[in-house]
Protein backbone atom coordinates (compact mmCIF):
# COMPACT_ATOMS: atom_id res chain seq x y z
CA UNK A 1 0.00 0.00 0.00
CA UNK A 2 0.89 3.66 -0.51
CA UNK A 3 0.11 7.30 -0.81
CA UNK A 4 -0.58 8.63 -4.13
CA UNK A 5 0.30 12.91 -4.70
CA UNK A 6 -0.13 14.70 -7.39
CA UNK A 7 1.33 18.34 -7.63
CA UNK A 8 0.22 20.50 -10.82
CA UNK A 9 0.36 17.30 -12.92
CA UNK A 10 -0.35 18.42 -16.40
CA UNK A 11 -0.29 16.75 -19.74
CA UNK A 12 -0.55 18.33 -22.98
CA UNK A 13 -0.42 16.40 -26.48
CA UNK A 14 1.47 17.10 -29.90
CA UNK A 15 -0.51 20.30 -31.08
CA UNK A 16 -1.43 21.83 -27.87
CA UNK A 17 -4.13 19.85 -26.66
CA UNK A 18 -4.34 19.62 -22.95
CA UNK A 19 -5.77 16.84 -21.43
CA UNK A 20 -4.91 17.46 -17.46
CA UNK A 21 -4.44 20.65 -16.47
CA UNK A 22 -2.53 21.26 -13.15
CA UNK A 23 -4.13 18.72 -11.39
CA UNK A 24 -3.16 18.60 -7.23
CA UNK A 25 -4.72 15.12 -5.50
CA UNK A 26 -3.47 12.95 -2.59
CA UNK A 27 -4.94 9.27 -2.50
CA UNK A 28 -3.96 8.34 1.52
CA UNK A 29 -2.71 4.96 2.43
CA UNK A 30 -5.40 2.36 2.15
CA UNK A 31 -8.21 5.39 0.22
CA UNK A 32 -10.66 3.89 -2.17
CA UNK A 33 -10.92 7.40 -4.52
CA UNK A 34 -13.40 7.45 -7.42
CA UNK A 35 -12.46 9.91 -10.41
CA UNK A 36 -15.82 10.72 -12.07
CA UNK A 37 -16.71 12.95 -14.63
CA UNK A 38 -18.27 13.33 -18.53
CA UNK A 39 -16.27 11.19 -21.51
CA UNK A 40 -13.59 13.05 -22.87
CA UNK A 41 -13.12 15.26 -19.26
CA UNK A 42 -9.01 13.41 -18.11
CA UNK A 43 -9.66 11.26 -15.86
CA UNK A 44 -8.87 8.02 -17.89
CA UNK A 45 -5.54 10.06 -18.56
CA UNK A 46 -4.96 10.57 -14.71
CA UNK A 47 -5.27 6.94 -14.38
CA UNK A 48 -2.82 5.97 -17.00
CA UNK A 49 -0.53 9.31 -15.94
CA UNK A 50 0.18 7.56 -12.64
CA UNK A 51 0.45 3.98 -13.94
CA UNK A 52 3.34 4.94 -16.32
CA UNK A 53 1.43 4.44 -19.61
CA UNK A 54 1.65 8.05 -20.48
CA UNK A 55 4.45 10.70 -19.55
CA UNK A 56 3.82 13.95 -17.66
CA UNK A 57 3.98 17.21 -19.52
CA UNK A 58 4.48 19.11 -16.12
CA UNK A 59 4.08 18.43 -12.27
CA UNK A 60 4.98 16.06 -10.36
CA UNK A 61 4.03 12.73 -9.60
CA UNK A 62 4.78 10.51 -5.84
CA UNK A 63 3.86 7.21 -5.10
CA UNK A 64 4.51 5.90 -1.24
CA UNK A 65 6.63 9.31 -1.39
CA UNK A 66 8.89 8.83 -3.64
CA UNK A 67 8.50 10.81 -7.05
CA UNK A 68 7.61 8.72 -9.91
CA UNK A 69 7.98 10.85 -12.80
CA UNK A 70 10.51 9.35 -14.64
CA UNK A 71 9.74 5.38 -13.18
CA UNK A 72 9.03 2.55 -15.27
CA UNK A 73 5.13 0.99 -15.37
CA UNK A 74 7.22 -1.98 -13.94
CA UNK A 75 8.82 0.35 -11.60
CA UNK A 76 6.07 1.66 -10.05
CA UNK A 77 4.49 -1.37 -8.32
CA UNK A 78 1.08 -0.41 -9.59
CA UNK A 79 -1.63 -2.54 -11.42
CA UNK A 80 -4.37 -1.68 -13.52
CA UNK A 81 -7.72 -3.18 -14.78
CA UNK A 82 -8.93 -2.19 -18.18
CA UNK A 83 -12.53 -1.44 -19.44
CA UNK A 84 -12.07 -4.56 -21.60
CA UNK A 85 -10.86 -8.34 -19.48
CA UNK A 86 -8.28 -8.66 -22.02
CA UNK A 87 -7.62 -11.62 -21.00
CA UNK A 88 -5.51 -14.13 -22.90
CA UNK A 89 -8.51 -16.65 -24.59
CA UNK A 90 -6.02 -19.95 -24.50
CA UNK A 91 -4.68 -19.90 -20.97
CA UNK A 92 -7.67 -20.97 -17.95
CA UNK A 93 -8.30 -18.59 -15.28
CA UNK A 94 -5.39 -19.76 -13.41
CA UNK A 95 -3.32 -19.29 -16.08
CA UNK A 96 -4.44 -15.61 -16.64
CA UNK A 97 -4.26 -15.23 -12.76
CA UNK A 98 -0.64 -16.35 -12.93
CA UNK A 99 1.09 -14.75 -15.47
CA UNK A 100 2.32 -11.73 -14.30
CA UNK A 101 4.09 -13.92 -11.37
CA UNK A 102 5.57 -16.36 -14.30
CA UNK A 103 7.33 -13.09 -16.02
CA UNK A 104 8.39 -12.25 -12.72
CA UNK A 105 10.18 -15.93 -12.59
CA UNK A 106 8.27 -16.44 -9.29
CA UNK A 107 9.39 -20.59 -8.17
CA UNK A 108 6.26 -22.38 -8.79
CA UNK A 109 5.37 -23.50 -5.63
CA UNK A 110 4.76 -19.65 -4.25
CA UNK A 111 2.70 -18.63 -7.44
CA UNK A 112 0.64 -21.80 -6.66
CA UNK A 113 0.02 -20.38 -3.37
CA UNK A 114 -0.54 -16.46 -4.63
CA UNK A 115 -3.05 -17.74 -7.36
CA UNK A 116 -5.18 -19.61 -4.64
CA UNK A 117 -5.06 -17.10 -2.19
CA UNK A 118 -6.48 -14.39 -4.34
CA UNK A 119 -8.70 -17.13 -6.07
CA UNK A 120 -10.20 -17.21 -2.85
CA UNK A 121 -10.18 -13.92 -2.22
CA UNK A 122 -12.64 -13.47 -5.58
CA UNK A 123 -15.02 -16.08 -4.79
CA UNK A 124 -13.51 -17.40 -8.30
CA UNK A 125 -11.54 -20.89 -6.78
CA UNK A 126 -14.03 -22.77 -8.39
CA UNK A 127 -13.34 -21.64 -11.63
CA UNK A 128 -9.39 -21.99 -12.08
CA UNK A 129 -9.38 -24.76 -15.10
CA UNK A 130 -11.42 -22.98 -17.24
CA UNK A 131 -10.97 -21.42 -20.56
CA UNK A 132 -12.39 -17.58 -20.21
CA UNK A 133 -15.17 -18.43 -22.83
CA UNK A 134 -16.63 -20.82 -20.75
CA UNK A 135 -17.27 -18.41 -17.75
CA UNK A 136 -19.13 -15.26 -17.30
CA UNK A 137 -18.61 -11.68 -18.10
CA UNK A 138 -19.22 -11.04 -14.30
CA UNK A 139 -16.23 -13.45 -13.78
CA UNK A 140 -14.42 -12.21 -16.63
CA UNK A 141 -14.49 -9.30 -14.86
CA UNK A 142 -13.16 -10.75 -11.17
CA UNK A 143 -10.30 -12.80 -13.15
CA UNK A 144 -8.59 -9.85 -14.89
CA UNK A 145 -8.99 -8.15 -11.17
CA UNK A 146 -7.34 -11.40 -9.84
CA UNK A 147 -4.40 -11.01 -12.28
CA UNK A 148 -3.74 -7.21 -10.69
CA UNK A 149 -4.14 -8.62 -7.22
CA UNK A 150 -1.87 -11.59 -7.72
CA UNK A 151 0.77 -9.38 -7.79
CA UNK A 152 0.27 -7.49 -4.41
CA UNK A 153 0.69 -3.74 -5.80
CA UNK A 154 0.84 -0.74 -3.68
CA UNK A 155 -1.70 1.07 -5.95
CA UNK A 156 -4.96 -0.61 -7.31
CA UNK A 157 -6.17 1.48 -10.70
CA UNK A 158 -9.49 0.28 -12.21
CA UNK A 159 -10.35 2.74 -15.61
CA UNK A 160 -14.44 2.13 -16.19
CA UNK A 161 -14.15 -1.64 -14.66
CA UNK A 162 -17.91 -2.81 -15.20
CA UNK A 163 -18.99 -0.59 -18.35
CA UNK A 164 -19.62 -4.27 -20.28
CA UNK A 165 -21.86 -5.75 -17.30
CA UNK A 166 -25.41 -5.88 -17.53
CA UNK A 167 -27.17 -3.72 -14.78
CA UNK A 168 -27.78 -6.01 -12.05
CA UNK A 169 -24.02 -7.49 -12.26
CA UNK A 170 -22.75 -4.27 -12.44
CA UNK A 171 -24.53 -3.16 -8.99
CA UNK A 172 -23.06 -6.66 -7.69
CA UNK A 173 -19.83 -6.45 -9.05
CA UNK A 174 -19.35 -3.04 -7.62
CA UNK A 175 -20.67 -4.02 -4.30
CA UNK A 176 -17.90 -6.56 -4.27
CA UNK A 177 -15.09 -4.44 -5.60
CA UNK A 178 -16.00 -2.00 -2.29
CA UNK A 179 -15.88 -5.51 0.49
CA UNK A 180 -12.63 -6.42 -1.38
CA UNK A 181 -10.99 -3.03 -1.18
CA UNK A 182 -12.12 -2.84 2.80
CA UNK A 183 -10.75 -6.83 3.21
CA UNK A 184 -7.22 -5.85 1.58
CA UNK A 185 -6.19 -2.47 2.34
CA UNK A 186 -5.33 -1.37 -0.68
CA UNK A 187 -4.43 2.20 -2.40
CA UNK A 188 -7.30 2.04 -5.18
CA UNK A 189 -8.35 4.93 -7.47
CA UNK A 190 -11.20 3.74 -9.46
CA UNK A 191 -12.06 6.04 -12.99
CA UNK A 192 -15.85 5.66 -13.81
CA UNK A 193 -18.36 8.23 -16.10
CA UNK A 194 -20.87 6.78 -13.95
CA UNK A 195 -21.85 8.97 -11.09
CA UNK A 196 -24.20 6.33 -9.22
CA UNK A 197 -21.33 4.33 -9.25
CA UNK A 198 -19.05 6.68 -7.68
CA UNK A 199 -21.36 8.12 -4.91
CA UNK A 200 -21.77 4.43 -3.78
CA UNK A 201 -17.80 3.32 -3.93
CA UNK A 202 -15.76 6.06 -3.03
CA UNK A 203 -14.32 7.01 0.40
CA UNK A 204 -14.08 10.23 -1.30
CA UNK A 205 -14.92 10.95 -5.13
CA UNK A 206 -13.33 13.94 -6.97
CA UNK A 207 -15.13 15.21 -9.61
CA UNK A 208 -13.48 16.47 -13.11
CA UNK A 209 -14.09 18.41 -16.24
CA UNK A 210 -12.30 19.41 -18.88
CA UNK A 211 -8.93 18.51 -17.35
CA UNK A 212 -9.63 20.12 -14.00
CA UNK A 213 -10.68 19.16 -10.57
CA UNK A 214 -14.02 20.68 -9.97
CA UNK A 215 -14.83 19.30 -6.48
CA UNK A 216 -13.20 17.22 -4.40
CA UNK A 217 -14.96 15.13 -1.06
CA UNK A 218 -16.76 12.30 0.37
CA UNK A 219 -20.03 11.69 -1.69
CA UNK A 220 -22.44 13.33 1.01
CA UNK A 221 -20.87 16.66 0.87
CA UNK A 222 -20.71 16.79 -3.26
CA UNK A 223 -24.76 16.11 -3.18
CA UNK A 224 -25.66 18.43 -0.59
CA UNK A 225 -23.21 21.23 -1.10
CA UNK A 226 -21.92 21.34 -4.61
CA UNK A 227 -19.22 23.84 -4.83
CA UNK A 228 -20.49 25.02 -8.75
CA UNK A 229 -23.34 24.71 -11.33
CA UNK A 230 -21.43 21.76 -13.10
CA UNK A 231 -20.88 19.96 -9.98
CA UNK A 232 -25.21 20.31 -9.15
CA UNK A 233 -25.50 19.16 -12.51
CA UNK A 234 -23.47 15.57 -12.55
CA UNK A 235 -23.89 14.95 -8.77
CA UNK A 236 -27.52 12.95 -8.57
CA UNK A 237 -30.13 10.63 -10.03
CA UNK A 238 -32.04 12.74 -11.04
CA UNK A 239 -29.40 15.78 -11.00
CA UNK A 240 -30.49 19.45 -8.88
CA UNK A 241 -32.59 21.77 -10.80
CA UNK A 242 -30.60 24.52 -11.99
CA UNK A 243 -33.18 27.35 -12.46
CA UNK A 244 -32.83 30.91 -14.10
CA UNK A 245 -32.88 33.24 -11.12
CA UNK A 246 -32.28 37.23 -10.11
CA UNK A 247 -32.70 38.74 -6.57
CA UNK A 248 -34.63 42.04 -6.14
CA UNK A 249 -34.75 44.39 -3.19
CA UNK A 250 -37.92 44.04 -0.75
CA UNK A 251 -39.08 45.57 2.25
CA UNK A 252 -37.71 43.15 4.50
CA UNK A 253 -34.55 41.80 2.91
CA UNK A 254 -33.70 40.35 -0.71
CA UNK A 255 -36.59 37.98 -2.62
CA UNK A 256 -35.81 35.59 -5.15
CA UNK A 257 -37.46 35.36 -8.55
CA UNK A 258 -37.30 33.19 -11.20
CA UNK A 259 -39.41 32.43 -14.22
CA UNK A 260 -41.58 35.75 -12.91
CA UNK A 261 -42.30 33.89 -10.11
CA UNK A 262 -41.46 34.62 -6.32
CA UNK A 263 -39.70 31.52 -4.80
CA UNK A 264 -38.27 32.61 -1.68
CA UNK A 265 -37.80 35.67 0.61
CA UNK A 266 -34.50 36.39 2.77
CA UNK A 267 -35.27 37.86 5.85
CA UNK A 268 -32.60 40.88 6.70
CA UNK A 269 -28.91 39.31 8.32
CA UNK A 270 -25.80 38.07 7.46
CA UNK A 271 -27.14 36.70 4.38
CA UNK A 272 -28.48 39.99 2.90
CA UNK A 273 -25.05 41.64 3.20
CA UNK A 274 -23.58 39.01 1.56
CA UNK A 275 -25.86 39.17 -1.24
CA UNK A 276 -26.77 42.79 -2.06
CA UNK A 277 -23.74 42.90 -4.66
CA UNK A 278 -25.80 40.29 -6.94
CA UNK A 279 -28.90 42.26 -6.53
CA UNK A 280 -30.07 42.74 -10.17
CA UNK A 281 -27.25 40.10 -11.80
CA UNK A 282 -28.15 36.84 -13.65
CA UNK A 283 -27.96 34.19 -11.06
CA UNK A 284 -28.66 29.97 -11.05
CA UNK A 285 -30.66 28.72 -7.91
CA UNK A 286 -30.32 25.24 -7.76
CA UNK A 287 -32.90 22.81 -5.95
CA UNK A 288 -32.32 19.44 -5.33
CA UNK A 289 -35.84 16.75 -6.63
CA UNK A 290 -36.49 16.40 -2.83
CA UNK A 291 -36.23 19.86 -1.67
CA UNK A 292 -39.81 20.66 -3.48
CA UNK A 293 -43.13 20.50 -0.64
CA UNK A 294 -46.01 19.94 -3.23
CA UNK A 295 -49.01 21.07 -1.36
CA UNK A 296 -52.68 20.57 -1.85
CA UNK A 297 -53.59 24.31 -1.52
CA UNK A 298 -51.27 27.48 -3.00
CA UNK A 299 -49.14 29.19 -0.13
CA UNK A 300 -47.01 31.81 -0.54
CA UNK A 301 -43.33 31.29 -2.44
CA UNK A 302 -45.63 28.13 -3.97
CA UNK A 303 -45.56 27.90 -7.55
CA UNK A 304 -48.59 26.54 -9.36
CA UNK A 305 -47.99 23.65 -11.83
CA UNK A 306 -48.76 21.38 -14.22
CA UNK A 307 -47.82 17.39 -13.72
CA UNK A 308 -46.57 16.69 -17.51
CA UNK A 309 -45.04 13.24 -16.42
CA UNK A 310 -44.74 10.90 -13.54
CA UNK A 311 -42.29 7.64 -12.72
CA UNK A 312 -43.11 5.48 -10.89
CA UNK A 313 -39.86 3.33 -9.01
CA UNK A 314 -41.19 1.60 -5.92
CA UNK A 315 -39.92 3.16 -3.28
CA UNK A 316 -40.15 6.81 -4.54
CA UNK A 317 -41.85 8.93 -7.76
CA UNK A 318 -40.43 11.50 -9.62
CA UNK A 319 -42.83 13.98 -10.81
CA UNK A 320 -41.69 16.48 -13.73
CA UNK A 321 -43.50 19.78 -13.27
CA UNK A 322 -44.13 23.08 -16.34
CA UNK A 323 -44.72 25.86 -13.64
CA UNK A 324 -47.68 28.08 -14.83
CA UNK A 325 -46.74 30.61 -17.26
CA UNK A 326 -46.14 34.29 -16.88
CA UNK A 327 -46.15 37.22 -19.13
CA UNK A 328 -42.65 37.78 -20.85
CA UNK A 329 -41.18 34.57 -19.20
CA UNK A 330 -40.66 30.80 -20.27
CA UNK A 331 -42.45 28.32 -17.94
CA UNK A 332 -40.48 26.56 -15.56
CA UNK A 333 -39.39 22.73 -16.00
CA UNK A 334 -38.39 20.78 -13.17
CA UNK A 335 -38.63 17.33 -11.00
CA UNK A 336 -39.37 16.72 -7.73
CA UNK A 337 -39.23 13.30 -5.62
CA UNK A 338 -41.65 11.94 -2.97
CA UNK A 339 -40.87 9.18 -1.13
CA UNK A 340 -43.07 5.97 -0.86
CA UNK A 341 -46.13 5.52 -3.11
CA UNK A 342 -47.43 8.99 -2.98
CA UNK A 343 -47.86 10.56 -6.65
CA UNK A 344 -49.36 12.28 -8.99
CA UNK A 345 -51.24 12.12 -12.12
CA UNK A 346 -49.96 13.37 -15.15
CA UNK A 347 -52.06 16.08 -15.64
CA UNK A 348 -52.61 17.16 -12.23
CA UNK A 349 -52.34 20.85 -11.16
CA UNK A 350 -49.94 21.07 -8.17
CA UNK A 351 -48.06 23.77 -5.73
CA UNK A 352 -44.80 23.37 -5.53
CA UNK A 353 -42.88 25.15 -2.52
CA UNK A 354 -38.87 25.23 -1.77
CA UNK A 355 -38.41 23.66 1.69
CA UNK A 356 -36.36 25.88 3.71
CA UNK A 357 -32.62 25.22 3.58
CA UNK A 358 -33.07 22.99 0.02
CA UNK A 359 -31.92 25.87 -2.45
CA UNK A 360 -28.45 26.94 -3.00
CA UNK A 361 -27.99 29.76 -5.07
CA UNK A 362 -24.88 29.96 -7.64
CA UNK A 363 -23.22 33.25 -9.49
CA UNK A 364 -23.30 34.34 -12.85
CA UNK A 365 -19.71 32.25 -13.01
CA UNK A 366 -21.55 29.36 -11.55
CA UNK A 367 -19.76 29.48 -8.16
CA UNK A 368 -22.09 28.74 -5.29
CA UNK A 369 -22.76 31.65 -2.94
CA UNK A 370 -24.97 30.04 -0.30
CA UNK A 371 -27.87 27.83 1.16
CA UNK A 372 -31.51 29.22 1.31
Amino acid sequence: MATVELEGVEKEYPGGTRAVCGIDLCVADGELLVLVGPSGCGKSTVLRLIAGLEAISRGTLRIGGRVANDLSPQERNVAMVFQDYALYPHLTVRGNIEFPLRMRRMPRAERQQRVEETAGLLGIEGLLERLPQAISGGQRQRVAMGRALVRQPAVFLLDEPLSNLDAKLRTQVRAEIGQLQRRTGTTMIYVTHDQAEAMTLGDRVAVLQQGSIQQIGNPRDLYAAPTNVFVAGFIGTPPMNLLAAKLEAANDGLLVRVGGHSVRHIVAGASVDRLLPQVGAALTLGVRPEGWILLDATAADALDARAVQTEFLGHENLIYLESAGVAGCEPLRFVCRREGGASVDAGATVHARIAVGAARLFDAAGLALLDL
